[in-house]
């Protein structure tokens, strides 16, 4: 489920983090990134927990309703659309989600009233009565009030992102982009899953032994700290203007990121290498710095060719 710029971005964090420590161990760094992709799949386990969590509270309001002293007609024969979504009871009766939910040991028991909450934000939502009293209902139907549950209402529930915070640093750090693989999840889900179902891995695997995005982060990890010091002399030599106290922590590194990339990513284009790290930064450095990584790139890009540094094979020819 995670696309190549979400792995440059968890390699980027690491690095971060890595350089920060001042503990150069390269294999606890690598062990923390691999950490830190593994609460990924933790989060995503949890969050599609709650949402079957929420239907369950849902029932139990509903049930309550029947059983007043004097119950209306509506407790009588309530709508149960949400409460009996098939969408979310075939994800709760899905083996491999159960193995997980166990072995993250979630449990909603105690959080009861933040269930609630959340039920009673998206219960009052135009969304949520659209869905409600539409005509016809079903799968495609689910799937999109699901996702859209997910996309609209996981970013504004403060209360769930401060649960979180409590349960992992790294649940901070990754809950917006958990809440995109929640809606992706949604949206791509085939009318078929069911309980043997596999759930989407978060990694790409070519093969039962091979992990081909695996790789990549721990090739481009340990490319880039194992060059780091060389990268940063070239970067050097390409800012004699620039103060280098005064370039961006983050923008070194992914200069360095960048660099580790074009020499030892064969297969990977010369221009996606470009433009993914330009854009890297416009969101997680400074405002200058797009301009800023574009210059250098351009730069040492073609000082690395003339040089014979980079060689491309495969789809990394389609360059031009």
């Amino acid at each position: 489920m995670l696309s190549r710029r979400h792995l440059r971005t968890k390699v980027l964090q690491a690095l971060y983090a890595y350089f920060q420590s001042g503990d150069h161990q390269i294999d606890q760094g690598e062990k923390q990134l691999l950490l830190s992709i593994n609460k990924l799949h933790e989060l995503f386990i949890y969050q599609l927990s709650f949402l079957i969590e929420t239907a369950r509270y849902a029932e139990k309001r509903l049930e309550e309703g029947r059983r007043k002293h004097l119950p209306t007609a509506e407790d009588l024969n309530p709508n149960m659309r949400f409460a009996e979504m098939q969408l979310l009871a075939r994800i709760d009766e899905n083996k491999e989600f159960r193995r997980m939910e166990k072995l993250y040991r979630i449990n909603w028991s105690q959080e009861q009233d933040l269930i609630r909450k959340f039920y009673n934000l998206i219960r009052e939502s135009d969304d949520f009565e659209r869905y409600m009293s539409a005509e016809k209902t079903g799968f495609a139907a689910e799937k999109k009030f699901l996702a859209t549950i997910a996309e609209k209402y996981f970013s504004i529930f403060d209360l769930l992102q401060s649960f979180y915070e409590e349960k992992s640093i790294y649940f901070v750090d990754d809950y917006h982009l958990v809440t995109y693989l929640v809606v992706k999840f949604f949206k791509g889900i085939e009318d078929d899953f069911g309980p043997e179902s596999q759930l989407p891995p978060l990694l790409k695997s070519e093969t039962e032994d091979e992990n081909e995005d695996l790789d990549f982060v721990k090739k481009l990890f340990r490319e880039t700290v194992m060059h780091s010091d060389e990268y940063g002399q070239l970067i050097a030599a390409t800012t004699q203007n620039w103060e280098q106290d005064r370039i961006a922590i983050m923008d070194m590194i992914i200069l360095k990121m960048a660099l580790a990339e074009l020499v030892s990513f064969p297969s990977i284009p010369v221009k996606v290498t470009m433009n993914e790290y330009i854009d890297i930064s416009k969101y997680f450095s400074t405002a200058r710095s797009k301009v800023f990584v574009n210059g250098v790139l351009d730069k040492l890009i073609h000082d690395f060719r003339a040089g014979g540094k980079i060689v491309k094979t495969g789809r990394g020819l389609l360059d031009d």
